[in-house]
């Protein structure tokens, strides 16, 4: 008796194992294809000027995945900060620009969304030349963890929406970031549709790169930001923000560099202004 009680349970766990993916697919298509909140639409509209320049069919892709995004992910105000839904809506509609016309999983390793006021200070480590250790606290708008996490300023993150077309966007970066950390670490390569992308996506942004740290060190003008010769990864960050932001500027400068994230991202924003 004990036996058929142990292999039914394991029937009914592997049955488990197999039919989660498809309850997860029904749930996620229940969700996108629901009555998008009025209340929701209101606060996209005012909080991010950018859904408006979208074409209508990825208006409604945008608003669809945010419905999965925000079911999906729990977001934890920190510092005293009380969540709403102004909050949920306006990180979401810039978090999901990045999964527009593409299948996607959602950030899969993604749980929790923390929210600050404002800047928030973290402690980092730095090793000198000499190899002496030194620890210093920075204040920052953003950080994508590794382990299920992105952390982002309120501030910072409805300001970089009001005020798009800089080229910077920190919630942007730090998605860009978990795209980077499906994989495991993040390298500056997500996970790119086919095997023989690789090569010319690392040619362009590897000579990209390294042209950016060699502006960086005489501090010549740049459309990119400094900060993404920090690493690939930040850099493969950086000019996702500028891909979305200022694609005009991006495709007559950098034209192939352009064509790698127009492929990556499947949508040409050069022509949404």
């Amino acid at each position: 008796m004990a036996m058929l009680i142990v292999a039914g349970l394991c029937l009914l766990f592997l049955a488990w194992l197999i039919g989660k993916p498809y309850f997860i697919e029904w749930q996620r298509r229940r969700l996108y294809n629901r009555p998008f909140p009025q209340a929701w639409l209101e606060i996209l509209r005012r909080r991010v000027p950018y859904y408006r320049l979208l074409p209508t069919d990825l208006q409604a892709q945008l608003r669809g995945h945010m419905q999965v995004f925000i079911a999906e992910k729990t977001f934890v105000g920190c510092a005293d900060l009380h969540i709403t839904d102004d909050m949920r809506v306006t990180i979401a509609a810039q978090a999901c620009l990045l999964l527009l016309n593409r299948k996607t999983d959602y950030y899969p390793k993604l749980e929790r969304i923390l929210v600050y006021p404002g800047a928030f200070r973290v402690k980092k480590q730095e090793v000198d030349e000499a190899g002496v250790l030194s620890e210093y606290l920075d204040d920052l708008s953003g950080e994508s963890w590794g382990d299920g996490q992105v952390v982002l300023s309120w501030e910072d993150a409805i300001d970089d929406a009001r005020f798009f077309g800089d080229g910077r966007n920190v919630v942007i970066h730090e998605f860009a970031h978990q795209l980077d950390q499906e994989k495991g670490a993040a390298t500056g390569a997500p996970i790119l549709a086919r095997a023989e992308h690789y090569q010319p996506w690392s040619e362009a942004l590897g000579a990209e790169y390294a042209h950016l740290r060699q502006q960086a060190d005489d501090e010549l003008d740049t459309l990119f930001d400094y900060y993404g010769a920090e690493s690939p990864a930040e850099f493969f960050a950086v000019i996702t923000e500028v891909f979305f932001e200022q694609p005009q500027e991006m495709a007559a400068m950098h034209p192939e560099l352009y064509r790698q994230l127009q492929s990556f991202y499947r949508v040409d924003p050069f022509g949404w202004r």
